[in-house]
């Protein structure tokens, strides 16, 4: 394979890429489609299965709830599933999975799609029935996508929490759905120690009643508890005669809820963004063909979890909904060595690798020699997600991983928009940092406070214009919620949250989020969250939370405190307070740093004014003080 060329910061991919690719003049093809949006998606859709068509694309009659593919019947579950098993593909490998422990399997379409019937049967025995929420806390093992598969394939809604999630994070997100099952592994191996999902589930169940079963599976072995007549181990379940090899599928409407999936927001709740079967299938089906460029033959891998929104549309969605053989890993990149994921690309002949920002910074840390010890030809495209990509990791990742051959996706997109919104595709010229234009279809802005459009090279607010198949659709369980964070600043667009600039050539570059959100390795984690959990300790008053780049994590976590009388400053109490909130939210919302204050720097009405302390921290310029109390 030929290397892209380079002119300037402009990196122009190879003659043989653009022939290959499914889309080779990517600008001809977002002119195409911002000329008639609608059209364009109604194509897409065209190209899965539905038992009955819309009568409509778009009802857009009761903004900003916009409704996709009006009166249409599918399932997601028969799209990734049903329809390869009734083709070519029915004993080609959807899923080649290794452990971090060396344990391997590899499921085929076929397999893949008897371990979902048999799941399906089983929630369906407990009374699973369309509509009812089932929280889902596994680590990366192939059972997570069965069992999101199967709640699918029944009409459940899935609300899978990331297993790097703590105990108050869990108990919060199954009493905020409702939830009625709750699947969970025994635990989960990271770094060759066990994380103890079951001991952590069972904790946060004592705080959240409405639970009425658990299905364990059985990963590590460890000795767990196990409730009577409510706890029941899947390896047991999964052999009786309940657990046929077919379940008839739930016919859902195009609008039927398909999950709900939590993230951070600037107050202390985080917020349950709710997505559709039609819609959905349609935006992450047609992102992941025409950016990572899916062929038959193609061993995709994304290396994120499916705890997250990533996971949920380009591990296990978007892959299977494309018949694509997907890899997943358990463990962590860098264990017992740092060139664990490069070994596993050269033994799996991995043709694509989609990854986070942290994790290349991550791995650049070890030099270039663990990389050079692997052949990664089988690599044709790069991806990166989560956050933006410096420029120096960016050339790293193209020039010691990519072999200057291989283009990287660099995308832009959130939980709430269920698919890819900035990013190239193959074709494209690159600019290492930038996430180039939208995505075909989208009409995208940069705005400033008064909601008018800022001149090249401006910061200003990252806004989308119009509707997309595979938009959120409300705030589970809190519609208003949902108008008034996203829909309100700027009436009739949707607002990001994030900072951006364009530059002279219509290049998007992402700057960061405008509220009170920390982006740590790539995930959001609210400052509501973590300052929630550091005033559960007996021994604070207050706190407040910000995050500080980082060279690692693109931000990390530094904390503000006020101790209670009777408490003093001391570094074991710090470190206590540090672990008290991995107890709590999740080890990776740490602080790295807690200062001990006498008072924080408030506005007259009380808010916190952590501007003020970011300021501070970075020796910058506070800017107005006016509203301060003191």
């Amino acid at each position: 394979m030929t290397k892209s060329e380079m002119t300037g910061d402009v990196y122009y991919p190879s003659q043989e890429i653009i022939d290959n690719a499914h889309v080779k003049d990517w600008e001809k093809l977002r002119q195409e489609a911002s000329g008639n949006y609608e059209k364009f998606w109604e194509d897409r859709a065209n190209e899965l299965h539905w038992f009955e068509k819309w009568d409509r694309v778009l009802d857009d009659s009761n903004k900003p709830f916009y409704k996709w593919f009006i009166n249409a019947k599918t399932n997601i579950s028969y799209n990734c599933l049903d329809v390869h098993v009734k083709t070519h593909r029915r004993n080609k490998l959807a899923f080649i999975w290794e452990g971090e422990n060396g344990d391997f399997e590899a499921m085929s379409y076929y397999r893949l799609h008897k371990e979902v019937c048999k799941f399906s049967n089983i929630l369906k025995s407990m009374g699973v029935n369309k509509g009812d929420r089932i929280t889902i806390y596994m680590g990366r093992i192939p059972e997570i996508v069965v069992a999101m598969l199967a709640c699918a394939r029944v009409g459940a809604i899935h609300s899978v929490v990331y297993g790097g999630f703590s105990v108050e994070a869990l108990h919060e997100r199954i009493e905020d759905s409702q939830s009625k099952v709750l699947i969970v592994a025994d635990g989960a191996w990271q770094r060759g120690k066990i994380v103890p999902l079951k001991e952590i589930a069972d904790e946060a169940l004592q705080r959240a009643g409405g639970i009425e079963h658990v299905i364990v599976v059985k990963r590590t072995g460890q000795e767990v508890n196990m409730e009577f007549g409510r706890d029941m181990w899947y390896h047991e379940l999964r052999s009786l005669p309940i657990a046929s090899n077919d379940c008839a599928m739930e016919v859902m409407d195009a609008e039927d809820p398909l999950f709900i999936l939590y993230t951070s927001g600037t107050t202390g709740k985080p917020k349950a963004i709710l997505h559709t079967h039609g819609g959905y299938q349609v935006g992450t089906y047609t992102s992941l063909k025409y950016v990572f460029d899916i062929h038959e033959e193609d061993r995709y891998w994304c290396a994120a979890d499916p705890g997250w929104i990533t996971g949920h549309s380009y591990i296990v969605y978007g892959p299977l909904l494309n018949g694509a053989t997907s890899f997943l890993y358990e463990g962590a990149p860098n264990f017992p060595y740092p060139n664990r994921w490069w070994s596993m690309i050269e033994k799996y002949g991995l043709n694509i690798l989609y990854t986070a920002p942290t994790a290349i910074r991550g791995l650049m840390r070890f030099g270039d020699a663990w990389v050079k010890r692997h052949d990664l030809s089988s690599l044709r495209i790069l991806g990166s997600v989560g956050e933006p990509i410096n420029p120096e990791a960016w050339k790293w990742y193209h020039t010691v991983v990519g072999k200057e051959k291989c283009p990287i996706m660099d995308t832009w997109w959130q939980t709430e928009t269920g698919m890819f919104m900035i990013t190239p595709m193959p074709s494209s010229p690159l600019k290492p940092g930038s996430g180039t234009k939208p995505f075909p279809g989208l009409e995208m802005d940069i705005v400033d406070e008064d909601g008018k459009p800022v001149k090249p090279n401006e910061e200003g607010f990252l806004v989308i214009k119009n509707p997309w198949p595979s938009m959120m659709r409300t705030i589970y369980g809190d519609d208003q919620r949902y108008v008034d964070q996203y829909w309100t600043k700027y009436p009739g667009m949707y607002m990001t949250g994030d900072s951006a600039r364009r530059d002279e050539d219509g290049y998007y570059w992402i700057i960061g989020r405008v509220d009170d959100v920390i982006k740590v390795s790539g995930y959001r984690l609210g400052t509501a969250e973590i300052e929630s959990a550091l005033v559960s300790h007996v021994a604070v008053a207050e706190a407040a939370a910000i995050g500080l780049p980082h060279e690692l994590k693109g931000n990390a976590i530094h904390t503000y405190v006020i101790l209670k009388d009777g408490f003093n400053a001391s570094d074991e109490l710090m470190e206590t307070l540090r672990q008290h909130v991995g107890h709590e939210v999740g080890p990776i919302a740490k602080p790295e740093k807690i200062s001990f204050m006498e008072k924080l720097p408030k506005t007259r009405s009380g808010k916190i004014m952590r501007r003020v302390l970011k300021a501070q921290a970075l020796g910058q310029d506070p800017g107005n003080l006016s509203t301060l109390e003191d």
